[in-house]
């Protein structure tokens, strides 16, 4: 056992014939000294010590300045074949991660495009925040909302390593994140959205294109996400009961079994979302009696003119709701507002919002907190006309 004479400085201890320093740092607690058990040894050991807490306590003790102060440690022998690089290091936390597969394309694309060029290569205990500002200082980003997501997806990575015991500190963690920029909310008025599907009906009578009045119609009077939409089928559909059951949704082509909340809900379906079915119902079976057609049915409500049998994007029905929306000389704006019309009608006719945030699949917070302006609307005037009543309506006229 190591003798421990009095009068030694903290952390200073004698081993055998040599001299024991004491610290923590990563899974190190000691490194044994080859300095004589003399006053001027004690005094560089102790001063060894402190400079390396000092450099451990300001992040700047790497591998590589470990071996550099402890050229004979038995640490040092087994990490310096074992340096774990950035593009080493980021496959594997990419591997180990539990996403869908558009997720983790969208993982990958970012990590290619804005971190590997630069830190491949380095060992991950090397990259430090500077280096990490100055990736992000050299970019020219697309938008605020891609610099966040880029941000997020390092720091990310670099809390795994730190839970990993691959670095001692994550470099990532002092860089504030761009705010995140508010969605834009523009809904239709409830007169709007007739006028729009009231023109579908009007004009997309040929059989390529009828499906998509109904399928507006559905969106305008269901709230439901584009993506739902989309991979919405008929069995997931009760018409006795009024109800639609969502748990999937299509992403960039492809059909995905879940929701983007990750929870499936069902949703109540009023008389014009049912319209909307029974008009995609018509179109389904005219199709099936026409011989000419090669895929005649489909497990899909919305099933488009071609082979697939279901819609592979919004971009396919974007392009029919800006067709409306310019012959009507209505404000161009995103589809996805369709979604955001079905909340404000529901809002402004008084509806429960906890009732409203389940049908669309989010949280009481979030509903109220974007649809906030609405919300208040419903009840703003009767808030003033109790001002109005204690006020009256008598006016102070000029004194003559």
């Amino acid at each position: 056992m190591a003798r421990k004479p009095m009068g030694l400085p903290t952390g200073v201890e004698f081993a055998g014939d040599s001299i024991r320093i004491r610290f923590t740092w990563k899974r190190r607690r000691c490194e044994t000294l080859p300095y004589p058990q003399t006053a001027k040894g004690i005094k560089a050991a102790a001063d060894l010590r402190a400079h390396v807490i000092s450099l451990a306590k300001h992040g700047a003790l790497n591998d590589e300045k470990y071996a550099e102060l402890f050229p004979n440690s038995s640490y040092v022998a087994t990490t310096e074949s074992a340096v774990v690089t950035f593009g080493e290091y980021a496959q594997t936390w990419l591997d180990s991660r539990e996403v869908v597969k558009g997720t983790r394309d969208n993982y990958k694309g970012t990590l290619n495009l804005y971190w590997m060029p630069a830190l491949a290569g380095i060992p991950m205990n090397d990259i430090t925040p500077m280096a990490l500002r100055k990736i992000i200082a050299a970019t020219d980003w697309t938008s605020p909302g891609v610099k966040r997501a880029a941000i997020s997806r390092v720091n990310a990575l670099f809390n795994t390593a730190v839970q990993d015991e691959v670095v001692a500190r994550n470099p990532a963690t002092s860089i504030k994140l761009p705010a995140r920029k508010k969605k834009i909310v523009d809904p239709f008025t409830s007169e709007e959205a007739d006028a729009i599907i009231e023109w579908m009906y009007a004009n997309f009578t040929r059989p390529v294109t009828m499906i998509y009045a109904a399928y507006f119609e559905f969106a305008f009077y269901s709230g439901m996400r584009t993506g739902e939409l989309l991979g919405l089928r008929w069995d997931e559909i009760d018409l006795a009961a009024k109800t639609a059951h969502v748990c999937r949704i299509v992403v960039r082509g492809v059909v995905e079994e879940r929701t983007k909340t990750k929870y499936a809900r069902t949703v109540m379906l009023n008389s014009r979302a049912m319209n909307a079915l029974t008009k995609a119902q018509e179109i389904a079976q005219e199709r099936d009696s026409d011989r000419r057609r090669v895929r005649k049915s489909s497990p899909y409500v919305f099933q488009p003119s071609g082979s697939s049998p279901f819609i592979k994007g919004p971009t396919t029905t974007s392009g029919h709701f800006a067709k409306a929306l310019e012959a009507l000389k209505i404000k161009a704006r995103n589809q996805y507002n369709c979604r955001h019309t079905y909340a404000t009608m529901c809002l402004m006719s008084g509806m429960n919002p906890a009732f409203i945030a389940g049908q669309l699949g989010h949280s009481v917070q979030v509903l109220l907190s974007t649809y906030a302006r609405w919300l208040s609307s419903t009840t703003d005037w009767t808030e003033l006309g109790k001002l109005e009543s204690r006020i009256g309506t008598k006016l102070v006229q000029d004194e003559k």
